[in-house]
């Protein structure tokens, strides 16, 4: 698949083949909301469809259309894609045949961050918070940041928007730069952030050169996690240090987690934030430790922060009945799921956990890795479930099921359990569910997971 790199002013009219999907959908809405005209597709559209996406792209002037091919007109100049798009795909094949440039996602992303002072957001767990938090916070401090992300912010979502992009006046942009693909080696971002390094969807060896490029092309500022052994190996002399309980730059001391709220201190000055987990310490104080160099006082950081909303499926809390609440997350890896439950724990004696996998590859390359952390974490009395691994189609070896996860956890003499069509999870529960127990729903990709939440709350008492 040839790929065209661009200058972002070299074409008018873009066409988004998938326009719906996290990534893609950013990135149409920021050029919409700079001038482009756009318009779209995706295999969900379909003709008197409600779909609420599709609804919201048409809100921010983007044109959709079913995936048959209508959308690509004599007015589109270049196609973007992402690697999800096959050759094969029909709007692929006309764009080749008509000799249309055909740009990935990735490179369409990385003009975008030459047109400003870009911050990248880089690691295998938590980028999008981090993301949602900064901008938060620069836009508090009056920055007027320009956002785009894989997940939308719960203020944004509020004002009817999918809440992952904003095409703001001032001279930042906020992106989450993915590591998956190995895109990240594409961005020559002004400040570059580094997480966390953990095992995912690559092996740890071919994360640390993608990561090690990553370094090589930040322009300016470099900030690293000095908690996490593997992201402190990058630290440089340009770089600005964060971390829990370490001596650096950025240092968060005496946390503390009360019901849905965290408590900690940055350099002395006390932070409250309304989110849960060790985790997401650690995911201010890099969004800390950028604005601060942005020359945004901590004593604002913490003011912007008492008011953070969170991201959609981040610790997402759907709601609360008899004394039971229910939790949603896009934890898909080893850590995410642990750092999730842990996350759960101190609210409740009890967590009844659900789990989604997806993709056959990523479960089997995942195997025990998924077998250790999960094990690690649970109590005595809290518990996996597990449902069918989610197939987003394409050709596949399905030799490896979500139960081969839960024989494995059950081995640990944890409990853990199957239940093979998610839709029979509330039932299965609502047998044993008692007051104060905290449900959490994690996985990643499946569009219907949201609507399993609201499912899940409706049946589960």
């Amino acid at each position: 698949m040839e790929m065209t790199k661009l200058d972002i002013e070299n074409y008018q009219s873009y066409f988004f083949i998938g326009v719906a999907g996290a990534g893609m959908s950013a990135i149409a809405q920021y050029l919409s909301g700079i001038g482009k005209k756009v318009s779209g597709s995706d295999r969900y559209f379909v003709e008197n469809g409600n779909n609420e996406t599709r609804k919201k792209l048409e809100a921010e002037n983007i044109k959709t259309f079913p995936q048959d091919a209508s959308g690509i007109t004599d007015s589109i100049e270049a196609v973007v894609v992402s690697t999800a798009v096959e050759e094969t795909n029909v709007e692929y094949a006309l764009a080749v045949k008509r000799g249309l440039p055909i740009i990935h996602r990735a490179d369409m992303l990385a003009a975008i961050t030459e047109t400003k002072k870009t911050i990248a957001i880089s690691g295998t767990s938590g980028k999008s918070t981090t993301v949602a938090m900064l901008f938060h916070i620069m836009d508090y401090a009056g920055y007027e940041p320009s956002l785009i992300s894989g997940a939308g912010l719960t203020t944004l979502i509020k004002q009817g928007k999918i809440g992952n992009a904003v095409a703001g006046k001032g001279e930042y942009l906020i992106i989450e730069a993915d590591e998956s693909d190995g895109t990240l080696t594409k961005y020559h971002p002004d400040t570059g952030v580094i997480l966390n390094i953990d095992k995912d969807h690559k092996e740890l060896s071919v994360l640390h050169e993608i990561f090690k490029t990553f370094k090589q092309n930040i322009k300016n500022t470099l900030v690293v996690n000095q908690s996490q052994w593997r992201a402190k190996e990058f630290s440089a002399n340009r770089n600005i240090d964060f971390g829990y309980e370490v001596d650096c730059g950025i240092s968060g001391r005496s946390f503390k987690q009360s019901g849905y709220q965290l408590y900690f201190k940055v350099n002395g000055t006390d932070f409250e934030i309304p989110v849960i987990g060790a985790h997401n310490m650690e995911n201010a104080l890099a969004a800390i430790a950028v604005a601060h160099e942005k020359d945004i006082s901590i004593e604002i950081c913490a003011k912007a922060l008492e008011n953070y909303e969170g991201i959609y499926r981040r610790m997402q809390i759907i709601g609360e009945k008899n004394g039971v609440a229910l939790i949603d997350d896009y934890a898909h890896n080893p850590v995410k799921i642990a750092a999730a439950i842990r996350a759960c724990q101190p609210l409740t004696q009890r967590v009844i956990a659900w789990f989604q996998p997806h993709g056959f590859g990523p479960t089997r390359y995942l195997k025990d890795e998924f077998i250790s952390e999960i094990s690690s974490v649970l109590r005595t009395d809290d518990q996996i479930w597990m449902s069918d691994i989610y197939y987003a189609g394409g050709t596949v070896t399905k030799d490896i099921s979500a139960n081969d996860l839960i024989i494995g956890i059950k081995d640990k003499e944890k409990q853990a359990f199957f239940v093979e069509n998610r839709e029979n999870f509330p039932f299965e529960i609502k047998r044993i569910i008692k007051d104060s127990d905290i449900i959490l729903l994690m996985g990643a990709r499946d569009p219907s997971l949201e609507h399993f939440a609201d499912f899940v709350f409706k049946h589960f008492i």
